[in-house]
């Protein structure tokens, strides 16, 4: 028998970006909120001597443990999901701060198109543009509306960048200046300046001076030291919530955080929900947490995941097409070329966001007439910082183990250059996440079942951007490039891309989408939905400045929901903030 806890105004389920945001803006505003996280407690002393890539970046210290939890996959309806064992294609963050706090820092604005692609696509190509099993679908919101909150997520963590040349003019000036350049990066926006493109220093989280930011919180200045994604970073000088938005909610008295807090279910009764139920994973305890409002904040597979599994919403079936939870699950396409030079490079010096990118292929930017796809992808160069056990490439005909392979990985360290890019993803009928019918968790809980795999929309964007990637190293100056072949079938393994979006996506109209612009269940409407799980598609960037925006409108929907005593936040017809 579970056991009843206090009603509180909210619970968040998951305390990271997402987490940590609608507890420091609600805690601010008076409400008293409970946050879950199923892993441990992580600060800035936690992440001390952490330079151990064996650890962190071979055996992923810092996610879930698939061996207690993880998901079934598949590529198409007819086959059978079997449960994922090895990370490789995305990883699954455990901990407070969550994925926030071993992320690489890149820190986007989505595009104008991305929030109104099918109205876009369709009046410029046709509503014939992409075949009709392409769920395709804007997001019942624009680009003007959601830049505000995009700002207040840059001056919150305290963005380092520069102007995009390609995109709206921005109403506020980065919070902080861009990360210093390197020969790597100045010969990459030589080499794209002379090909006729738009290069510029990318924003990022690793930020380029001491900051303060608006609640008080100072962040530290990036070190370079050439360990950020899969590390949390212990100088305090990338932006997460370890540093931000969770210590500002702990100032205010109003937030208590509750660690090895694995939610199983949110509590319902009728329309309206009326807590969460979690089991403490150290001692084996039950709890029902009461709250007036429950706010999933948690990683895109689990936001959809409780709701099958609370049996909230309507599951989504690929079949007849009906339904929303579980829809237009999304990955990402990472195109990369590499470069062979016969010079050398520093590149163990860097961090995860110190890089020049380009949007000339992004979005909509460049004309689709002719061509079998729509969307792009950004095309950037990073200097990451390079690390010998998984970055030991060498020219394709090497052989992969004995004398000749060390002496060419030593050779090429210093001298082989990846150019990537971030492509976008377009939802498929086919492509979505529902239960396991077979397997379960140790809470004898259903797995959550991924069905996915590439389409020909991918391939052809993907085919294109590659291309592209390996020009500009072309014109670097590269002796031998190499561009990257998509596999014929999506797989697990190996590793592609951290970026997910979709199963509990937001739009206009309830007969498609899962939430309103709020983030707002039409369903349930005490409950809201946090997270790259919203996203009706997947764009040409880092979805976390995205999810930050949304985060912060979220919070805003939350207090209007408490004032207006329990309905539907609505947006105004004239496209003003309601």
């Amino acid at each position: 028998m579970a056991k009843k806890l206090n009603k509180v105004d909210v619970v968040t389920v998951g305390v990271g970006w997402a987490g940590g945001i609608i507890a420091s803006e609600l805690t601010k505003a008076g409400l008293k909120v409970v946050g879950l996280e199923r892993g441990e407690e992580r600060t800035t002393e936690d992440f001390q001597m952490v330079h151990d890539e064996y650890r962190y970046a071979i055996r992923y210290e810092l996610m879930q443990d698939l061996s207690k939890e993880t998901i079934t996959f598949r590529n198409s309806l007819n086959e059978q999901a079997l449960p994922m064992r090895q990370y490789g294609a995305f990883l699954i963050g455990t901990g407070v701060g969550g994925a926030g706090a071993h992320w690489n820092g890149d820190t986007w604005f989505f595009s104008p198109y991305d929030f109104e692609i099918k109205s876009m696509t369709d009046k410029k190509y046709g509503k014939n543009k992409l075949p009709k099993e392409y769920t395709l679908q804007d997001w019942g919101i624009t680009y003007d509306e959601l830049a505000p909150y995009y700002h207040q997520f840059e001056k919150m963590a305290g963005t380092s960048g520069e102007l995009n040349p390609l995109r709206p003019e921005r109403t506020e000036e980065y919070p902080t200046p861009p990360m210093k350049s390197t020969p790597i990066l100045d010969r990459y926006m030589e080499a794209a300046k002379k090909l006729k493109l738009h290069p510029f220093r990318q924003p990022s989280a690793n930020i380029s001076e001491v900051y303060k930011n608006p609640d008080g919180q100072t962040l530290n200045q990036c070190q370079y030291c050439g360990f950020c994604e899969k590390f949390g970073c212990e100088y305090g000088a990338k932006s997460s919530p370890n540093v931000t938005v969770i210590p500002t909610a702990l100032k205010t008295g109003n937030f208590e955080l509750r660690t090895h807090a694995n939610v199983t279910g949110i509590i319902h009764d009728g329309n309206k929900a009326t807590g969460v139920r979690y089991v403490d994973v150290q001692t084996g305890e039950e709890f029902d947490q009461l709250a007036d409002v429950v706010v999933l904040t948690s990683y895109t597979l689990n936001n959809t995941r409780l709701l099958l599994q609370s049996e909230l919403g309507r599951p989504y079936n690929p079949e007849t097409g009906t339904g929303v939870i579980g829809k237009n699950y999304c990955y990402q396409i990472t195109a990369v070329a590499t470069g062979f030079f016969k010079e050398r490079f520093n590149a163990a010096m860097g961090a995860g966001s110190l890089g020049t990118t380009l949007d000339d292929y992004n979005n909509d930017n460049f004309d689709h007439s002719d061509l079998d796809f729509i969307h792009g992808g950004s095309i950037t160069m990073k200097q990451l910082g390079k690390r010998p056990i998984n970055e030991n490439g060498a020219p394709s005909g090497t052989p992969r183990w004995g004398k000749e392979f060390k002496a060419e990985s030593i050779k090429w360290f210093n001298r082989s250059i990846p150019v990537t890019s971030q492509g976008a993803s377009m939802p498929h009928r086919n492509n979505y996440l529902s239960l396991d019918p077979t397997y379960k968790d140790a809470y004898g809980n259903p797995l959550l079942r991924m069905t996915y795999d590439f389409t020909k929309q991918d391939q052809a964007l993907y085919k294109y951007i590659t291309a592209r990637c390996a020009e500009i190293l072309t014109e670097m100056g590269a002796e031998v490039v190499e561009p990257k072949e998509l596999t014929e079938h999506f797989d697990i393994v190996p590793a592609q891309n951290d970026h997910i979006t979709g199963g509990v996506i937001m739009g206009a109209d309830p007969e498609t989408s899962a939430l309103n612009n709020y983030l707002q269940m039409w369903d349930v409407d005490n409950v809201f939905v946090i997270g790259a799980s919203a996203f009706a598609h997947n764009g040409g960037y880092n979805p976390t400045g995205t999810v930050g925006a949304l985060a912060y409108r979220a919070a805003e929907g939350i207090l209007k929901y408490r004032e207006q005593k329990g309905q539907l936040v609505k947006r105004e017809s004239s496209n003003k903030l309601a």
